[in-house]
């Protein structure tokens, strides 16, 4: 078990590949731990050196007390690589990971070689949105929420056919510490992303899920075109983890665009 302490929080990481490989990082979605990556990392080239991590309030990375900025976030992942000495990374990013990315990219460009923005956008719903959530969650725990969750989360197609892995997604969801939950939702409710991402020039892909309830295409596709020459992919009949319900298919996109920018290739 890899553990880093910052001055505030404890961090839980995990590397696999090379020690000196072209760097791959993961962010996760709210609610989910960096298991949500398990079933894409076989399907990966070879030579990378692949880093995930359980983003504060989340996994086994501790929970402290309080409302959260974006900005403990980003900061929270450009500690987490200078400790692991990543340069030029490949940033991975999905929903409140995908926003991590951007301002990682835009507070740390010597951290962030390229990014890819899975299921995310420069603003997630609005405030209110997220404060009718974080109020549900006080009163009757994230199990309030969970179902609701799981329909935006997941095609109709995955539900059905899959009860019991569907049953183990939403167990992680309501295991998640309640602080843990409502730290991030807070984070997303106060970030605006659009001015700072708009000024990034780094290559960028998006992708999206046709039935995504969280972050619907259009949303997806409006931040990618933010900054100029990105491209965006569409996996058709996924919602809003892709890299679960359609992991080759994900992982082949991101095969791609490893090679389409040399990331594999050494400097």
């Amino acid at each position: 078990m890899d553990m880093l302490r910052l001055p505030d929080v404890t961090l839980h990481y995990d590397q696999s590949g090379p020690a000196d490989g072209p760097a791959l990082v993961f962010a996760n979605s709210l609610g989910t731990d960096f298991r949500l990556w398990d079933r894409v990392l076989p399907l990966l080239p070879e030579g990378l050196r692949v880093i995930r991590y359980d983003k504060r309030g989340h996994g086994l990375s501790s929970c402290p007390q309080g409302d959260w900025s974006m900005g403990d976030l980003v900061a929270d992942a450009a500690a987490l690589l200078d400790a692991l000495g990543v340069r030029d990374c490949l940033f991975v990013g999905l929903s409140i990971g995908g926003m991590i990315a951007q301002g990682l990219a835009a507070e740390r460009p010597d951290l962030v070689r390229a990014m890819v923005l899975s299921n995310t956008a420069a603003r997630i719903g609005h405030p209110a949105m997220w404060e009718d959530r974080i109020a549900a969650i006080r009163a009757g725990g994230i199990e309030a929420l969970a179902d609701a969750v799981m329909e935006r989360w997941f095609s109709r197609r995955f539900r059905e056919s899959n009860p019991a892995e569907l049953e183990g997604w939403r167990t992680m969801l309501v295991r998640t510490p309640e602080a843990g939950y409502i730290g991030c939702s807070a984070a997303i409710a106060e970030t605006e992303l659009h001015e700072s991402t708009s000024r990034l020039r780094l290559p960028t892909l998006a992708i999206a899920g046709s039935e995504d309830g969280s972050t619907p295409p259009d949303l997806v596709r409006e931040t990618a075109d933010l900054i100029p020459g990105s491209r965006m992919a569409l996996i058709r009949g996924a919602g809003h983890l892709p890299c679960v319900e359609a992991p080759e298919t994900f992982a082949g996109h991101l095969a791609d665009f490893i090679a389409a920018t040399g990331h594999l290739r050494p400097g």
